[in-house]
């Protein structure tokens, strides 16, 4: 049974379009065409993929599962693909697997496939973002390896996992934060919401410091983003003045002294300005006298 959650992409179907139209169930026939029906595998001849995005199992839930198929039995079958002779590598369901293991089981059916390293690492990906079952820092790793590994935009990886690219860059933003801040995401400490307000803050410590109130005070996400938006006011007024080129200050003087009003020079960064202090309409009318204009 597919499931399809948040629009995600076109879904699994669309990667696996035989998951459902073949589901005849067959016990170990190897005349069965790969992909064309639902075989039952040892689970001794099934490894997980290494480059499964999902690296956390939450052990209560596995258990639950566990329960579950014990009674039922695995009414999903999980999807593999063939490495060598009897040996096969999980493309989606490593849940299913380990909670059948748990069970008891010595068989599972699956679905035997054949894809590129890349389409197996986009199915487990949308698996995982359907069921909801990876946190804020494993999807993030996991657009990142399919930038890093595949050299896939942004904007790729939005309309294969079905997600907006504002949302893929948001989630990416999460793996700048430091070691701990992530650690703290990743185990559900703080929500993502919290740390793409820490993302602002620039050094380490701050962000751990923020990242301990939000957990020590229950900050919401609206607490959060004032607390940080205060911090970084009052960093940024403590920041020193940066002293002005003597060279600049003499000039400002000298202007000053001849016109007989305030002169500021002041550097941007695409231009520079001038700018001439006067109080009411005759002081302009000196100012542009002695520039040889009038009113």
């Amino acid at each position: 049974m597919a499931i399809k959650k948040k629009g995600l992409g076109k879904g699994i179907d669309a990667l696996i379009p035989e998951f459902e139209k073949n589901a005849a169930v067959m016990n170990n026939d190897d005349s069965i065409s790969e992909g064309k029906a639902v075989l039952e595998l040892k689970l001794s001849t099934i490894e997980p993929n290494k480059g499964q995005p999902r690296k956390d199992f939450d052990e209560d839930a596995l258990k639950a599962l566990a329960d579950s198929i014990a009674e039922y039995g695995v009414i999903q079958p999980i999807v593999v693909q063939k490495i060598k002779e009897n040996r096969y590598t999980i493309v989606a369901g490593e849940r299913r697997w380990r909670a059948s293991r748990i069970a008891g089981l010595k068989t599972i059916p699956a679905i035997i496939k054949d894809y590129n390293e890349q389409t197996v690492m986009e199915i487990a990906l949308i698996e995982n973002l359907q069921r909801e079952d990876l946190n804020p820092i494993e999807e993030a790793l996991g657009y990142r390896e399919l930038m890093d590994k595949y050299s896939l935009t942004q904007e790729q990886i939005s309309i294969r996992i079905g997600k907006s690219r504002p949302a893929i860059a948001n989630s990416l933003r999460l793996l700048t934060l430091c070691d701990q801040v992530l650690e703290y995401v990743r185990t559900g400490r703080i929500f993502s919401g919290h740390a793409r307000c820490l993302v602002t803050i620039t050094d380490k410590e701050g962000q751990i410091a923020v990242a301990n109130e939000i957990i020590k005070h229950d900050l919401s996400v609206r607490d959060t983003e004032l607390l940080v938006k205060n911090l970084n006011k009052d960093r940024k007024e403590r920041l020193p003045k940066k002293d002005k080129d003597i060279y600049i200050a003499d000039i400002e003087t000298r202007l000053s002294k001849r016109l007989g009003y305030k002169v500021t020079l002041s550097e941007g960064t695409r231009k520079n300005k001038i700018e001439i202090d006067y109080y009411n309409n005759e002081d302009l009318e000196k100012i542009l006298n002695y520039l040889g204009l009038s009113i």
